[in-house]
């Protein structure tokens, strides 16, 4: 297969649902989906039950015992389970557009990351959205959105359709081409090289911390954010804690200075 999409989740039903619809209408059809679940409930199976029928590989469900903020634990564990040599990686929250995985394929390149980004919703357009908007499409579109009550700036030029507005906007933009947990891809062989995810950390940056070591083992990034094109569902973010993001921060600094490719905590703990 061309692709194995990781994808976290956490008792969110309804967003994974949608974005399940999301990957079942994509132009590229060649990839497995993995769902990364942090604890759910029953109710999150019976979701992904409910889509395997819907795509060509039988989704792979990886889950753990509820334990609090385990992200990185799971994405690692799903890492483990992937079956292809490229892995793009997003959350249960990100609707995407149904050329998502035809250009993150199209751009993956030897010795490179991807590092795409997304369009935020608001919580009025994340609840109205139904599957058949997506499976129609019209949820990306931008007067369909502006319709539906989205306020009208700069950054909905993401979700233009022209090949070469968004080549363009990507040589443009100066934006930082880090690792970003919602849309991002690399080969399978080069994150396994610096140890996947680092299990001491929890949530702020834990994705941009990945992408770091990769820069330390001497990867390099391409811009795809107004290519490979999601959509973000609002919600809350009731893990969040400021302790946490500080000791994050000072993984981070240290992983820099030091040059640092390796952590002990990650998918090889031997």
């Amino acid at each position: 297969m061309k692709a194995s999409i990781i994808m976290t989740t956490y008792n969110s039903e309804t967003w994974l649902r949608k974005v399940l619809t999301g990957f079942s209408v994509q132009t590229e059809m060649d990839f497995e989906v993995i769902v990364a679940d942090d604890g759910s409930t029953i109710e999150t199976r019976k979701v992904i039950e409910n889509f395997s029928s819907k795509f060509m590989y039988p989704i792979i469900h990886v889950w753990h015992e509820d334990n609090g903020f385990q992200k990185t634990k799971i994405l690692n564990k799903a890492i483990v389970k992937s079956n292809s040599d490229y892995l793009i990686f997003t959350d249960g929250d990100c609707i995407p557009r149904n050329d998502f995985i035809k250009n993150h394929i199209k751009n993956k390149e030897k010795g490179y990351f991807l590092s795409g980004g997304y369009f935020k919703l608001p919580m009025s357009i994340s609840k109205l959205i139904s599957e058949s908007d997506i499976v129609s499409q019209n949820c990306f579109k931008i007067l369909w959105l502006i319709k539906n009550g989205l306020k009208i700036n700069f950054k909905i030029t993401k979700l233009s359709n022209s090949k070469y507005f968004s080549n363009f906007m990507n040589w443009l933009s100066p934006t930082k081409r880090t690792f970003n947990g919602h849309n991002t891809s690399c080969y399978k062989i080069d994150i396994i090289a610096v140890n996947g995810f680092n299990e001491d950390m929890q949530y702020g940056g834990l994705d941009r911390e990945v992408g770091e070591r990769l820069f330390n083992n001497g990867l390099l990034s391409k811009q795809i954010r107004y290519s490979a094109i999601c959509l973000h569902l609002d919600h809350e973010r009731g893990y969040a804690n400021e302790e946490r993001l500080k000791n994050n921060m000072e993984i981070r600094r240290h992983n820099k200075k030091n040059k640092i490719t390796w952590i002990k905590t990650g998918i090889d703990q031997s």
